[in-house]
């Protein structure tokens, strides 16, 4: 069917009978554009519109898909010929549509799947819901897209679409735990022990602790090396203060403001706001923090983030000799002397340096211990 032909036998007809492209189109009930693209060839006219274009112009619709007036004797010929370009123009203006339906499916899936991964909070199911939606709607454009090919090979590309779509979501979703350390968003949450949340994926299980408050950390547990009651929980940030990131503060001496300073910002405390004071010839440190010390003493978080704060220091620092924590209503002073002799295993958690696991089983996993702390402190403060 040459569409070029077709569009100048239209105009030709159409100015036999001394019409504009206006009038025909308000005749067919199309716009003038639509006349003027079917008479420049750039596409042809709906075939509900093939009769009455035909009765407007007199002319057959054999000659119309003709593109040409058709002699008695050459008539049954064109007829044949122009039945079977027909149908293979049907055919192809059908794949197209069904092709482009396919690929407004297959952008508007992924788009839809995109979005809820980025829009929604990792602990809201709707993310995971519309993701999975949009990746559903993107399978369907395959289905068109592939409308070709055999059942068999159709049935084996979506199944492939599908599964390594839902791995790739899991990909993403594992990427943003890790670098957001937020909730994984295809699992089952499970409510903890006040604590925690944990968070049971297919392929590992997340916790978050302190949930909703500013010390709010998350741990991936890849290993099952977990349980909800043996899971490290500390009233701090422990991606923050725990040893795996204040250990790379460990330095000789005090008076390094930088060091000094970095480590005091990862250490419990800080995030009501502080400034620090060196002092170099007694080899100490003077914290000022900007809050009441009753303010902040709820469940005992003052003793247990000074006990925490004195044994890093002093671990972490090679030389300090005292440090002085001034609140607006009061000051505590601790002196290395009394950490080293009364804080049980202490030589252990500075054996060779730092020993990390030393200092999670000595100092982090007996924070939470009320009576433990309680002892400490009043042996560490002066």
């Amino acid at each position: 069917m040459n569409q070029e032909k077709i569009g100048k036998f239209i105009a030709l007809c159409r100015k036999d009978k001394k019409m504009t492209q206006s009038e025909l189109a308000e005749r067919l009930g199309v716009t003038d554009k639509s006349i003027g693209n079917w008479e420049n060839g750039r596409n042809m006219p709906d075939l509900s519109l093939f009769k009455p274009l035909c009765d407007e112009l007199d002319i057959t619709i054999n000659e119309l898909l003709s593109g040409e007036r058709l002699k008695k004797e050459d008539y049954q010929g064109k007829f044949e010929e122009n039945i079977i370009n027909t149908i293979d123009y049907s055919t192809k203006k059908i794949n197209l549509i069904r092709n482009n339906l396919g690929i407004v499916l297959l952008v508007l899936g992924i788009l839809i799947a995109f979005t809820a991964m980025t829009m929604f909070k990792s602990e809201s199911s709707w993310g995971s819901i519309f993701s999975v939606i949009g990746t559903i709607i993107s399978l369907i454009g395959i289905s068109k897209l592939t409308k070709k090919y055999s059942y068999s090979k159709r049935l084996i590309i979506c199944i492939t679409y599908f599964i390594c779509s839902l791995v790739f979501l899991f990909i993403i979703d594992y990427i943003s735990v890790i670098s957001l350390k937020q909730l994984p968003r295809f699992c089952t949450i499970k409510t903890g022990n006040g604590y925690v949340y944990e968070c049971d994926n297919p392929f590992y299980t997340v916790y978050r602790v302190n949930s909703n408050t500013q010390n709010e950390y998350v741990i991936v547990d890849t290993n099952n090396k977990y349980t909800i009651d043996t899971v490290p929980v500390v009233p701090f940030n422990r991606d923050k203060s725990g040893i795996d990131n204040i250990i790379k503060y460990k330095n000789k001496y005090v008076g390094n403001n930088s060091n000094d300073g970095n480590l005091i910002n990862s250490l419990p405390l800080s995030e009501y706001g502080y400034v620090f004071e060196i002092d170099p010839e007694n080899l100490g440190l003077t914290i000022d923090y900007h809050i009441t010390d009753w303010y902040i003493n709820e469940n005992y978080y003052l003793e247990k983030s000074i006990v925490y704060n004195s044994v890093s220091i002093f671990a972490l620092i090679d030389n300090v000799k005292y440090v002085r924590y001034n609140f607006s209503g009061k000051t505590y002073v601790v002196k290395r002397e009394n950490v080293e002799n009364n804080f049980p295993n202490y030589k252990d958690i500075v054996k060779d340096g730092i020993n990390k696991k030393a200092f999670n089983k000595y100092l982090e996993q007996k924070i939470s211990d009320i009576e433990f702390i309680d002892l400490c402190f009043n042996k560490f403060v002066s």
